[in-house]
């Protein structure tokens, strides 16, 4: 492949921006080369500026769970920019996606829109402090959720993917507040949650954990999870902002049937604009300003191109089978992709929860932080680069999922197998 377009862009974009990139996964260290720079995308394909294709299993991070360019978002955009791109006031488009998400998940009563997941979870966390009068945060280890201070102990996403365990500039008070545990530990879960001395506003997760990589939940956890909760009085937040209306329509929370008290979405509700949300029980979002004491404010929360992506995605995906194909679809590559591993004995381990799956190249199984972290990252990162140079487009870090779309079709999943095989067949085994 060339790439001469993408090396002079990258050069170019180091002395302007900070590793010259915008969010530092996409920079490409952990798996040993520079990023492509991409131009264009149509439906499971993206296009760099070297004019090379790949099939895309990153999907923009997972909000393209339509494909690229789905005809549908395209129009409600485009008839959207026609009236402005931004009012700075209420508009219709604000109340259309609020329907679609208090009808798609029965947990969340009222729903309030942000710009960022970021943006979503940091409000969830001072709606949960405001509203209980308590102080600390519950989280579990390898679980990211966003960038605000407070979830920068034990992260996952990025922070992993370049061995950073913290970040500078977190003041040491914020980090006092957080305390992180074991993800899938029921003992160490229940111990920490009963402990009265810890002043406990909330508990936020992952419901399937997706920035350690994929990690399902062992059953009965999020059942333990969300009784413990209950009992105890601690505001239970689900951080969907990767899992809503990717698991299923109604999220993870509908998929295992749990009721969280709070819920952050992101990514697919923006239909690939800059989008976030939070909401949950009315009691609880009534203490938001202007109608309670928290306060929250955002210069372009609810942005109409963006609220409406989100609503002609979200009308997509409430068409009749389509979740039940993309898991069908998702399940058969899944089963192919983990035959070829064994095929050819390479150490792996693949997790996958709907559409949305790791492969981990360790024995597993992968059930938690410190077993994700077990997974050869070398052997990730020839990987990686082997695949790209075959035309597959993964993530750039073992550490986190690859996304089916709707719009990868057989022969796009047939060719990704080929292209592992061949590299699977030169990878070193047992």
């Amino acid at each position: 492949m060339k790439t001469e377009i993408s090396k002079a862009l990258f050069a170019q974009a180091q002395k302007l921006i900070p590793g010259g990139v915008n969010s530092p996964v996409r920079a490409c260290k952990s798996v040993g080369c520079d990023p492509r720079f991409i131009a264009r995308a149509a439906g499971s394909q993206i296009y760099d500026v070297d004019d090379n294709a790949y099939v895309d299993f990153i999907c923009s991070w997972g909000p393209m769970i339509l494909g690229h360019n789905h005809p549908a978002v395209v129009a409600a955009i485009t008839k959207a920019l026609a009236s402005g791109t931004s009012f700075g006031a209420p508009s219709p488009l604000e109340v259309e996606l609020a329907e679609l998400v208090t009808e798609a998940l029965p947990s969340v009563d009222m729903v309030r829109f942000v710009s960022s997941g970021t943006e979503a979870t940091m409000s969830a966390l001072r709606l949960a402090r405001g509203y209980t009068g308590k102080k600390m945060v519950v989280k579990f280890d390898g679980c990211y959720h966003g960038h605000a201070d407070s979830f920068l102990v034990k992260a996952g996403s990025g922070l992993i993917t370049l061995g950073i365990p913290g970040s500078p500039g977190v003041p040491d008070d914020i980090v006092r507040n957080t305390l992180s545990i074991p993800y899938n530990d029921i003992e160490i879960l229940e111990k920490t949650l009963r402990d009265d001395s810890l002043d406990i506003a909330c508990l936020i997760m992952e419901p399937v954990a997706a920035n350690m990589g994929v990690v399902l939940p062992q059953p009965g956890f999020l059942q333990k999870v969300r009784a413990l909760t209950k009992e105890l009085g601690i505001v239970l937040i689900f951080d969907e902002v990767i899992t809503g209306f990717r698991l299923s329509y109604g999220g993870a929370q509908a998929k295992f049937n749990i009721r969280p008290d709070l819920t952050c979405l992101g990514k697919i509700i923006g239909g690939g604009l800059p989008v976030g949300a939070y909401g949950g029980k009315e009691e609880i979002m009534r203490q938001i300003s202007p109608e309670g004491p928290v306060y929250q404010a955002g210069t372009l929360s609810g942005n109409p191109l963006a609220m409406a992506a989100g609503a002609a995605t979200l009308r997509e995906l409430k068409k009749p089978g389509f979740y039940e194909t993309l898991d069908a679809k998702a399940a058969t590559f899944a089963t192919e992709l983990s035959a070829l591993t064994k095929k050819y004995q390479i150490p792996a381990t693949l997790n996958r929860e709907g559409s949305v799956m790791t492969n981990f190249f360790t024995e597993g199984p992968v059930t938690d932080f410190e077993s994700a972290m077990t997974a050869d990252t070398k052997t990730f990162g020839l990987y990686y680069r082997e695949m790209l140079e075959r035309g597959i487009y993964l993530a750039p870090s073992q550490f986190e999922g690859a996304f089916i779309s709707a719009a990868h079709t057989e022969d796009d999943l047939a060719k990704t197998l080929e292209a592992a095989e061949s590299v699977f067949s030169k990878l070193p085994g047992k």
